[in-house]
């Protein structure tokens, strides 16, 4: 309906002020920002799963998210990767110290899976900021997933066809899947060949490989939310944003794209922000 168009257009317009105003106040803004983002999803992600009724795996997930904020802003990037596998370990402790075996496994899964896509994936958002020139870099992956999205729709629209996994997504196609790619690997090569000029990423096979990663996994981001939705029966994850739905149902893209063009950047420019002295553990 126009009422419902508008108000996706009015969500836009303060969806991008918010995401902006961070990016130009500086890294500092940004990861903290980053940190919010992880917390309001992984609280989305916990009230639809019934996981907020476990206090201990909620608290830790909550501390986890603080650590890795924190491993950021010192630029300590051992301590960000250790997180990981930690994180679990302690959700693992903490679910066995409640003494109830009854829902164990049930409960272990549903916190690793908060911490690790919501908390760690997601984070590398503000991993992002430890290079100096991240805002061309960042904008670039936000863009290029949004806009992922919007080719998949247009073009399973327009060309219709089968359907893409019709339990998980009714309304993806495979013609959306494939357009969609397609676009957004041409979309990241040209806008990639000028953010990354003279550097060694700047290759048209490279930014090629680097468009079909964001576009695939982007996708598959966006299917995962789905599977998680479809299991719990519901359309939204919340009503966060008017027009929109929860923060995940927008951002759930990003979850898996943000570590892969982190990693592969990595390859090529060497670790990003490796430059820069840990600060707040060092005293440095």
């Amino acid at each position: 309906s126009a009422t419902e168009l508008k108000q996706r257009w009015v969500s836009w317009c303060w969806l991008i002020v918010a995401i902006a105003g961070p990016i130009l106040l500086g890294a500092f803004w940004t990861v903290l920002a980053v940190c919010l983002l992880s917390l309001m999803c992984f609280r989305e992600y916990a009230r639809a799963t019934g996981l907020f009724r476990e206090r201990m795996i909620s608290v830790l997930v909550v501390l986890g998210i603080g650590v890795l904020t924190l491993a950021v802003l010192d630029h300590f990037d051992r301590l960000y990767f250790a997180t990981a596998p930690l994180g679990v370990l302690l959700i693992v402790i903490g679910t066995l110290w409640q003494d109830r075996p009854t829902g164990f496994i049930q409960r272990v899964a549903l916190g690793s899976l908060g911490f690790l896509l919501f908390g760690f994936s997601l984070g590398y958002l503000g991993l992002m900021t430890s290079t100096p020139d991240y805002r061309p870099i960042f904008l670039m992956t936000i863009a290029a997933v949004e806009l992922n999205d919007v080719f998949a729709f247009c073009c399973g629209k327009l060309i219709g066809g089968p359907k893409w996994l019709p339990n998980t997504s009714p309304g993806k196609t495979i013609s959306g899947a494939v357009g969609a790619l397609v676009l957004t690997t041409i979309l990241v090569a040209v806008m990639g060949h000028f953010v990354f000029m003279g550097t060694s990423v700047d290759r048209w096979d490279r930014l090629m490989t680097l468009g079909v990663l964001v576009s695939g996994l982007g996708q598959l981001g966006d299917l995962t939310l789905s599977s998680i939705k479809r299991d719990l029966k519901i359309k939204d994850i919340s009503h966060t944003i008017p027009g929109h739905g929860g923060l995940l149902d927008r951002f759930d893209s990003l979850v898996l794209v943000v570590p892969a063009v982190y990693h592969f950047l990595s390859l090529y420019l060497g670790p990003l922000g490796a430059d820069q002295p840990m600060r707040v553990f060092t005293g440095g």
